[in-house]
């Protein structure tokens, strides 16, 4: 297995605190500190959290949000730089800009976006202007300008270069009011990997990421996309979703290609987890995905 490098990096400036700032100790805690490979990779603080919604932008935090992936993505290009893999423990679903920003900086990359929900509202109908629950607009070039095309770089990702996996929201969603996903971004709901099998839809989603002329591909996951039953620690719930054993399978298939560059998990809240079990079996099945990770990145 290559290096590791562990990156904390707790802020819930598109969310609340609340407990998802407790994500990274809990889970290195909890076993990650011990993987093979494992080494610090650093910790970016967030900004203070304002509470008030911005009138011009509509988003809570834009600006501090905007600084935030900045400095988030100086640390995860430098762990890049010496050919570690980064493994960044959020905090909410925002610190996927500052992810994908140190990966624009050097060329052209991919997204397998692994989340119960798309994530692709537009501040006019987000109810709290909250901006987790719109990263993926925002890092495909939607949004305002703050957060959309942070250093003149956007979009961080290309519509083509995503596969959205194992979402399950769309009815919620459209009732919302968010705007639909562009045809030009790929997807395979929660409906789809039941359908073909965790591991075929996997491999499909590798195979188009894989295709593309970038250099690779980043994997965000979001803890909700697994079962509510066996993942009530996030702060929006919703019934149904993965397997750990079908998490686990989507996990070893994107690492084991050769082809991920990094990996964050995002929204586990520990405080909603009071004996630790729950993030135990986390880190047991981050293990057992980045267990396939070859030997060289």
């Amino acid at each position: 297995m290559p290096e590791l490098a562990m990156i904390e990096a707790p802020s819930v400036l598109g969310l609340r605190p609340g407990g998802v700032e407790d994500l990274p100790a809990a889970l290195l805690d909890a076993g990650l500190r011990d993987l093979p490979g494992a080494v610090p990779g650093g910790r970016v603080e967030a900004p203070a959290y304002d509470p008030e919604r911005d009138p011009e932008t509509g988003i809570l935090n834009g600006g501090g949000i905007a600084r935030y992936s900045v400095a988030l993505a100086d640390v995860v290009g430098a762990v890049l730089a010496r050919g570690r893999f980064p493994v960044v423990l959020g905090g909410d679903c925002t610190i996927l800009l500052g992810n994908l920003l140190a990966l624009r900086r050097r060329g052209h990359h991919s997204l397998l976006f692994v989340d119960g929900h798309t994530d692709f509202y537009q501040p006019a109908v987000e109810p709290s202007g909250e901006a987790a629950s719109m990263d993926l607009a925002l890092a495909t070039g939607r949004g305002p300008q703050v957060l959309s095309d942070i250093e003149g770089r956007g979009p961080l990702v290309r519509d083509e270069d995503v596969v959205a996996f194992g979402f399950r929201d769309s009815a919620e969603s459209a009732r919302a009011g968010m705007q639909p996903l562009p045809p030009s971004l790929r997807t395979i709901d929660l409906e789809g990997v039941r359908a073909a099998g965790a591991a075929m839809a996997a491999r499909q989603a590798v195979d188009w990421l894989s295709a593309g002329p970038g250099s690779g591909y980043w994997v965000h996951l979001d803890v909700d996309v697994l079962d509510d039953a066996v993942m009530p620690a996030v702060d929006y719930r919703l019934p149904d979703g993965l397997t750990w054993a079908e998490l686990e399978t989507v996990l070893r298939t994107a690492m084991s290609s050769g082809q991920a560059v990094g990996l964050d998990v995002t929204i586990f809240n520990p405080r909603l987890d009071p004996d630790g079990r729950i993030a135990v079996r986390l880190a047991e099945c981050l293990r057992q995905g980045l267990s396939a990770l070859p030997d060289r990145v």
